[in-house]
């Protein structure tokens, strides 16, 4: 078997299943675990996001997506010569990864099968390791990876059941702000929280930082999509809100429905009740609220 992955989750997903060596490829974002990057990329941004802010990459995406321009460039004939005999995909979003709208594309260039990871809840993301180890041959490894994941959900939740639900806002973009979706919201409620405008199993959603006031949650958490804590940070600086507000690496353990979202729940429940839950030692800065001094945490796994 032959694999070429165009979503990082994916990518997580399949070395999770033990299947590493079977990648030929991947997509620019792929990064996680850190020798993915070693392996032939598939797949690239139109939009240099490196070197835009916020604002910036909102508008340019807007703009392509307005005149029916892909956002994702694919290297047709680099897939040829890796002839995979797979390729995982997605339909969820047109702007995290190739989409179904390039499936045909995809098709042009290989006789492979094309395999979309599409989970938008949590249990979705579960069934779809199970999904994607069953069509890879390695079911009962699926279920193991999915069971460990459920179990350090259910952990966390039962942690914080006896909880106060304190009131929180997820920025998955902070300019203009986007209110949070699919499995985040979930996130937040095992953590022992209530997600003040996010829509659990429902995309993300714009809105403005006025109507997150109107809210008042105690705690906001900057979390945009594709981006690190420290990135994260250095654009949430300007935010002024009458309330705590934190920087997480959204990237590796928020945006991505793969299993390291157990990792961003225990890390939520520490930043919601940390009377309740121990740091779980991932990356995250204090911006607002706690300590007059932004802080950060070194991850530790």
């Amino acid at each position: 078997m032959r694999i070429c992955s165009l979503l990082p989750s994916a990518t997580e997903i399949v070395w999770a299943l033990g299947l590493e060596k079977a990648l030929v490829g991947v997509s620019e974002e792929c990064d996680w675990p850190p020798a993915a990057r070693e392996l032939p990329v598939v797949t690239t941004s139109r939009i240099d996001t490196a070197q835009l802010s916020g604002v910036e990459i909102d508008g340019a995406v807007r703009a392509a997506l307005a005149d029916g321009l892909p956002l994702y460039a694919i290297d047709a004939e680099l897939l040829e010569r890796l002839q995979p005999d797979l390729i995982l995909t997605q339909n969820l979003c047109s702007v995290c990864a190739v989409s179904g709208e390039v499936v045909g594309e995809l098709c042009c260039a290989t006789e492979a099968e094309v395999f979309a990871l599409d989970a938008g809840t949590l249990e979705e993301i579960a069934g779809g390791i199970v999904e994607l180890a069953r069509a890879l041959g390695v079911e009962a490894r699926g279920r193991e990876v999915a069971r460990e994941m459920q179990e350090r959900l259910a952990r966390v939740g039962a942690r914080t059941a006896g909880a106060e639900r304190r009131p929180v806002f997820v920025a998955e973009w902070l300019d203009p702000p986007f209110a949070s979706g699919h499995w985040l919201p979930e996130m937040v409620a095992l953590a022992g929280g209530r997600e003040v405008l996010g829509v659990a199993g429902s995309p993300s959603h714009a809105t403005s930082w006025e109507r997150v006031r109107e809210e008042r949650p105690e705690l906001v958490v900057a979390a945009p999509c594709g981006y690190d804590h420290l990135r994260a940070a250095t654009e949430a600086r300007g935010l002024e809100l009458d309330c705590r507000l934190v920087a997480v690496d959204a990237n590796a353990y928020y945006a991505r429905p793969a299993p390291r979202l157990a990792a961003g729940v225990e890390q939520l429940a520490f930043l919601i009740h940390p009377e309740l839950v121990e740091d779980p030692g991932l990356p995250w800065i204090e911006l607002q609220g706690a300590h007059t001094q932004a802080i950060s945490r070194s991850a530790r796994r």
